[in-house]
């Protein structure tokens, strides 16, 4: 073995070190609480709160408010519009504002005991407009969600889910997953009006340069009026 050849190997070792090192981890905490008024029995409004704690759960990173719509439109599918404000913590403990459009068409299906929901979203975001260089720059995404939940006849309804993540810039031919979801949780309804669910979710960041893995404990509230 030359010297040039082993020098290559030291330096493509120590490339794969820097990238492994490179990865963050971070325990996460997300906290929800949901509300939804039927105004047909197609139509709804809907309106939630989330507060999500980062840094081993230690920090108030991410805090947002959810308003949007959705309609039934045949039985199974399902479009909604929505509108998200969120204040994400910075490096600084300031916080960055975030306006997020985004549209969802799921379609539901269900052969009992097994429910399977499939939603495709388009959303858009727009990062501190009034005081960013990029701030009128949107950041386009398309995310696919695939959940499977098994109703057994009890109160509780255990599911699966995953999510992919595809930012929408460039050439088409160029697009490629940037985020995956892996989640495992329980909806447990209490009646009509009142529902709580809890999930263990694993978010990870491919393809991207310094990519992070979220692990998170995840519980929210729901009311229906």
């Amino acid at each position: 073995m030359n010297n040039r050849t082993t020098l290559s190997i030291v330096l493509l070792m120590m490339s794969a070190f820097n990238g492994l090192m490179a990865q963050t981890n971070d325990a996460q905490l997300w906290m929800s609480a949901e509300f939804e008024k039927k105004l047909t029995p197609k139509l709804s409004l809907h309106f939630s709160e989330e507060l999500r704690m980062n840094e081993n759960m230690t920090e108030a990173g991410t805090i947002f408010s959810d308003l949007g719509a959705s309609y039934d439109l045949v039985k199974g599918l399902s479009l909604s519009a929505n509108y998200r404000f969120t204040d994400k913590r910075r490096l600084d403990d300031t916080y960055s504002n975030r306006h997020r459009y985004y549209f969802d068409l799921t379609y539901r299906y269900a052969p009992k005991p097994v429910i399977i929901s499939l939603r495709a979203r388009y959303q858009s975001q727009y990062t501190d407009v009034l005081s960013s260089e990029n701030g009128e720059v949107p950041e386009n995404y398309e995310r696919t969600r695939l959940k499977i939940a098994f109703d057994i006849g009890k109160p509780y309804r255990p599911y699966l889910a995953t999510e992919m993540y595809v930012p929408l810039k460039g050439n088409i031919s160029s697009l490629m997953i940037d985020c995956m979801r892996y989640q495992a949780g329980v909806d447990y309804k209490f009646n009509q009006r009142h529902s709580l669910t809890a999930f263990y979710m694993i978010q990870k960041e491919i393809n991207v340069t310094d990519p992070e893995s979220d692990y998170v404990i995840g519980l929210g509230y729901s009311f229906v009026f």
